[in-house]
């Protein structure tokens, strides 16, 4: 069986303590009350192990100073004095074995909250790229916290600067630098400022962004209790499927926003 040194660090050292107090008082010459070093100690042996350790490291202080004091004078036995000290040093022993060793075991459950925590958020994570959503997720401040694949794929965004947490504008500005939308040039400012005051003022009115690659996604904003936004991208190209009715394209086009307002008028009224 092996054995814990951490649990058995703080009681070895007070007892070590007290019995060099006692001896080196008693034969060679007077020493100072250790209760001061002892308190510090207890407060080593709960930081280091816990509470139990603490009580046991307490509880060998406390009878180490019973013994120095006993023999601290030429004549054995206490006086008030002596057992004054011992009670106050009984009452800061287990205060302090107490605060420490609690305090130990709180930072650990805060601890293993904290990783419980960061392992869910990976997990999230890692099921977020696997979908074919685009998801932004911004604070406060309008940096992206989080960037999944897919959005990153959309809009040929490097790992680099995806990760660097950059503000929602930056992520804009890159869409137009890379030619990623397909729109005219001069209608890309005024695209770039709608979205922009959609995201701030956290509008989830859906609008349909067309890519020069043929994709086209629906994005929506989504206001979060803290203040951030979760800006999503879902795909829709696939409602114009090669499987239906040819006749029916301009109708599906006109779902997803790729056909004239007078074709979806058409459509709607054929299907009436």
């Amino acid at each position: 069986m092996q054995l814990d040194w951490r649990a058995i660090a703080g009681p070895t050292l007070a007892m070590t303590t007290t019995l060099a107090a006692v001896a080196v008082d008693h034969r060679l010459f007077g020493v100072p009350n250790p209760a001061a070093l002892l308190v510090c100690i207890i407060a080593f042996a709960g930081s280091l192990s816990g509470l139990r350790s603490a009580a046991v490291t307490a509880a060998i202080a406390i009878v180490g100073a019973s013994l120095f004091f006993l023999n601290h004078r030429a004549v054995s036995g206490y006086e008030t004095a002596d057992l004054v000290r011992l009670a106050m040093l009984a009452m800061t022993a287990g205060g302090t074995a107490a605060v420490t060793g609690l305090l130990r075991q709180w930072m650990l459950d805060a601890f293993a909250l904290e990783r419980q925590h960061h392992a869910t958020a990976e997990r999230l994570s890692a099921a977020l790229d696997q979908v074919d959503i685009g998801i932004v997720l911004l604070n406060a401040d309008t940096r992206a916290e989080f960037i999944n694949r897919a959005f990153r794929d959309y809009f040929a965004l490097p790992d680099e600067k995806a990760d660097s947490k950059p503000p929602f504008i930056a992520l804009m500005y890159h869409g137009r630098d890379t030619g990623a939308y397909e729109m005219p040039a001069d209608e890309l400012n005024a695209f770039i400022a709608r979205r922009m005051e959609m995201m701030r003022i956290g509008d989830s009115t859906p609008i349909n962004i067309k890519l020069k690659d043929g994709k086209v996604l629906r994005f929506s904003c989504t206001a979060l209790p803290d203040g951030g936004r979760m800006l999503s991208y879902t795909p829709i190209t696939d409602l114009v499927r090669h499987t239906d009715d040819p006749s029916d394209a301009e109708y599906y086009q006109a779902l997803r926003g790729g056909g004239s307002d007078r074709a979806l008028a058409r459509a709607l009224r054929a299907a009436e």
